[in-house]
């Protein structure tokens, strides 16, 4: 058998002009094919016996999203699957922390596992919260997956209504 010199992007079309047929998408497409073979054939094809199996292992962080309404700024978090006791929400020289830990589910057995994308262990997340915020004022609630935290805006920050006199 002889050695052949590895080209991984062999199967790629070359650049050319739209005369000749070349179809960009399909350039891409082709490439996107190619590189997902090369990377399951360096790290597996990650269905839990890659060699990246620390990297599945890794700290995880749930989604997050702030905004805020008229009177309050809302801080929501995706921790679906996690009991309430399970979640800590700590507030501390002007910064949410938001920590706790995603457990295994101890009914199912791992040995009969295909696939594993859900990421467990612990997380944490810290949010910095705007200046002249009452910690006293701030309320948590969990409820179908979402952790909301709600607190009131500070004075100054409100936005604050002026009439206008007609002369």
């Amino acid at each position: 058998m002889a050695i052949e010199r590895w080209r991984p992007f062999s199967s790629l079309e070359p650049w050319g002009s739209l005369e000749r047929g070349w179809d960009p998408f399909r350039w891409l497409s082709t490439m996107q094919r190619e590189m997902n073979r090369m990377f399951e054939e360096a790290f597996g094809d990650f269905t839990g016996t890659s060699a990246l199996e620390p990297f599945s292992a890794r700290e995880w962080s749930p989604a997050v999203e702030m905004f805020e309404t008229k009177d309050d700024v809302v801080v929501r978090a995706e921790l679906p699957g996690m009991k309430q006791s399970d979640i800590d929400v700590s507030v501390s020289d002007g910064t949410l922390t938001i920590r706790g830990e995603r457990k295994h589910e101890d009914e199912v057995k791992r040995e009969n596992y295909y696939r594993s994308e859900r990421v467990y262990g612990a997380f944490r997340r810290s949010i910095p919260l705007p200046s002249g915020i009452d910690p006293n004022k701030i309320k948590a609630t969990y409820q179908n997956g979402i952790l909301e935290v709600r607190f009131p805006k500070p004075e100054e920050t409100k936005p604050k209504q002026i009439k206008i006199n007609v002369q």
